[in-house]
């Protein structure tokens, strides 16, 4: 017997002897089974996405307007590892085979595109000819035939039963995806990828993070789900919100948090978000056994070019939400910033870019900031390059806030550096890195980076009290004097404590300002610097009278002016006389607050301080209304007004269009005063203080209320 011949046997060249008897056994052949229900389960717990979800119904409805019924559709769902493709890719299958659009069946197939051995092409057609019902023996060998194949057998099913979704997951190249194109029959393939895929022609949907009420929702779904009864998110959602922040609004975080939750039911959401907060590796903490940002992240790092993860790195070590062109140059050592390499990490997902004003920044997402930190902080040679990197940042800030620093400052007759062009662009600049500026002068702490962070914070007071952040600039005054405390001299020391003086006053924290200027004062004298000394006593002297101490405030004052006379200070000694006038009305001393106003302001014109003498018009214009000389007082009111205006200094603007506005509610000028409120609304607004400006759109809108005393200002 020669053997088996297909569905028969062969007895042909058998020598048999004697009867023999033969068995067998018919077994008919049916077609191979498909696996055209191999839709995954859907995400348990998952929320929000309304918006993606319905673009990618949209792409995929048969009956949406200028729908072609034999296209093939394709859509591209791409984000950062953790941020939920491939819920969201499988929550739209399941709603579009609902709706019965896909009769064919759905195919589903995982490409492992970031795993160590990803699946190519030809594999994927293979498993997918499989699922199709294809014998293994009849797929033919070769991508290109494998793939003509697939597209003759998905053109079968469409004759049979209809278009058929094709779901490709974790992509990591279009080489992967190109060959599953389905040939037409109005078939729809949608792709998720950590990185963008525009090479195939798709609809493209970048997924970003969960809002924070998605988020939040999330995390008392997922209680709920395994605890019915679980209300510890609801129960404290201020801690819900919080520890949402913490994992960056990304749900594989927020599943993993809700997890730790889950299997330990007498744990406080407030717990959970403390160790999160108080951790120095919090990706160790986003790990339930099974899942682990880090480990997501990993595989994304892996894959990238040397160059890119080298980039990576370093904007990790950014100071500030983001950073702008120049920042990056200055990490990276360059003098441009390398677009190739950020802009693949775009389409990697793993940094954003923008544009705002003119500014181009690019950001990390904080967990993927949190990862390149943890990365460095792994091998001693990226430690040491990432502290060069940092001090070039510094070295930069330093160097253009300085400058920025100067134009602020300006007076005639000193000389600009040439980096900005203006008033105006210096205050640009400022505004557009100030979170990185901040988060800069924090490096501080370090003794390689104090110098340059002190002078940097000294560069930022006059622009922290001009646009009025105060917080930021406690924050800026606090690291100062503990660096220069530490590693700086005596008068540096000195100017820290008087900047955060200033700083704390404008916070209303008065008498932590008194105590301040009171240092910074004391410092001086002790070095013998007359010149700083007499900044200190007008300092001590505005905390002193917000403190309710008014005649020691004219004491101060008083010594200021006098100690500036000694040194032939006139641009200060002006100030002095504005601020001992302001202390004399307090005083009820107004007669002595004229003169002194009327000697700022003719000190300010001499010495060309056009802001200065805007003040100063400003303070004489409420004391002439305060005297009743209403005519003196509007004039003097529009004399600064066009000053502040120009100087963009938004508060002043409303500060001033309020007297003015109280001013003409005591002539009855109602219509005039409804205008100066209104006025004063949009600057208080352009100046960041939403709440007096709704106070002014108020004001404007019901005037029976008696005006109150305008109060001076310094």
């Amino acid at each position: 017997m020669s053997g088996y011949g297909g569905d028969h046997l062969d007895f042909r060249g058998g020598e048999f002897k004697g009867p023999f008897t033969a068995k067998t056994e018919y077994r008919e052949h049916a077609p191979a089974p498909s696996a055209l229900d191999a839709l995954p389960a859907r995400a348990v717990g998952f929320t929000g996405r309304e918006p993606e979800l319905r673009e990618l119904l949209d792409a995929f409805d048969p009956s949406e307007p200028g729908a072609v019924p034999e296209a093939v559709v394709v859509a591209a769902v791409s984000g950062l590892g953790g941020i939920g493709k491939t819920a969201l890719a499988v929550e739209a299958g399941h709603e579009a085979c609902g709706r019965g659009w896909f009769p064919g069946g759905v195919l589903f197939v995982d490409l492992h595109g970031y795993d160590k051995d990803p699946v190519v092409a030809e594999q994927a057609l293979e498993a997918l000819l499989r699922a199709l019902g294809t014998e293994p023996e009849h797929i033919p060998a070769g991508e290109d035939a494998r793939a003509a194949f697939y597209r003759s057998a998905l053109a079968a099913r469409a004759r049979e039963r209809g278009s058929v979704l094709i779901l490709a997951d974790n992509a990591s190249s279009p080489a992967q995806v190109r060959p599953l194109l389905p040939g037409g029959a109005g078939h729809r393939l949608l792709v998720t990828s950590r990185d963008r895929l525009p090479q195939l022609g798709a609809r493209l949907l970048a997924l970003g993070e969960l809002t924070p009420e998605e988020a939040y929702e999330l995390l008392d779904r997922a209680l709920r789900i395994a605890r019915p009864a679980d209300s510890r998110v609801a129960d404290d959602p201020e801690e819900a919100a919080r520890l949402a922040a913490l994992c960056g609004h990304l749900p594989l975080a927020l599943q993993i948090a809700a997890a730790l939750l889950v299997v330990d039911p007498d744990k406080p959401v407030a717990e959970l978000t403390a160790e999160l907060a108080a951790s120095r590796d919090p990706l160790g903490h986003l790990n339930d056994g099974e899942r682990s940002v880090r480990a997501a992240f990993d595989l994304s790092y892996e894959r990238l070019p040397l160059e890119q993860a080298h980039v990576l790195r370093l904007m990790a070590l950014a100071p500030g939400p983001d950073a702008s062109d120049e920042v990056v140059a200055a990490l990276v050592g360059a003098d441009t910033p390398p677009v190739q390499d950020l802009e693949a990490l775009v389409r990697a997902h793993l940094v954003e870019r923008g544009r705002e004003s003119g500014r181009r920044w690019w950001r990390l997402h904080d967990l993927v900031r949190a990862f390149g930190v943890g990365v460095v902080s792994g091998d001693v040679g990226w430690v040491e390059e990432g502290e060069v990197a940092r001090g070039r940042v510094l070295e930069f800030y330093y160097g253009w806030a300085d400058a920025a620093d100067d134009w602020l400052r300006w007076l005639p007759g000193m000389e600009m550096s040439g980096r900005f062009g203006g008033r105006g662009e210096a205050l640009g600049w400022l505004d557009g890195e100030r979170s990185g500026l901040v988060a800069a002068v924090g490096w501080a702490e370090r003794e390689r980076f104090a110098d340059t962070a002190v002078r940097l914070a000294a560069c930022l007071a006059v622009y922290l009290e001009l646009r009025r952040y105060f917080d930021d600039w406690v924050v800026v005054g606090r690291a100062a004097v503990a660096a220069a405390g530490r590693f700086g001299d005596r008068t540096d020391e000195a100017r820290a404590w008087g900047n955060l003086g200033n700083a704390l006053r404008g916070a209303g924290r008065v008498e932590e300002a008194v105590e301040a200027h009171t240092r910074a004062r004391d410092l001086f004298q002790a070095v013998g610097d007359r010149t700083d000394e007499a900044i200190a006593w007008n300092n001590f002297g505005l905390a002193l009278r917000e403190a309710g101490r008014v005649a020691e405030a004219i004491e101060a004052h008083t010594r200021a002016r006098d100690l500036h006379q000694t040194i032939e200070d006139r641009h200060r000694e002006a100030i002095a006389w504005n601020y001992l006038a302001i202390a004399l009305v307090g005083a009820g001393r107004g007669a002595e607050a004229f003169e002194a106003l009327t000697r700022a302001r003719d000190l300010h014109q001499a010495v060309g301080n056009r802001h200065g003498e805007a003040v100063a018009w400003y303070n004489l214009a409420t004391a002439l209304a305060r005297a009743g000389r209403v005519v003196e007082a509007v004039e003097g009111y529009g004399r600064a007004l066009e000053v502040f205006r120009e100087f963009e200094d938004w508060y002043g603007v409303g500060d001033l269009l309020h007297n003015l506005a109280l001013v003409h509610e005591d002539a009855g000028r109602r219509t005039e005063a409804r205008s100066c409120w209104f006025q004063a609304a949009d600057a208080y607004t352009q100046a960041g203080d939403t709440a007096q400006a709704d106070r002014a759109r108020t004001r404007a809108e019901e005037q029976q209320e008696p005006p109150p005393t305008p109060p001076l200002t310094p």
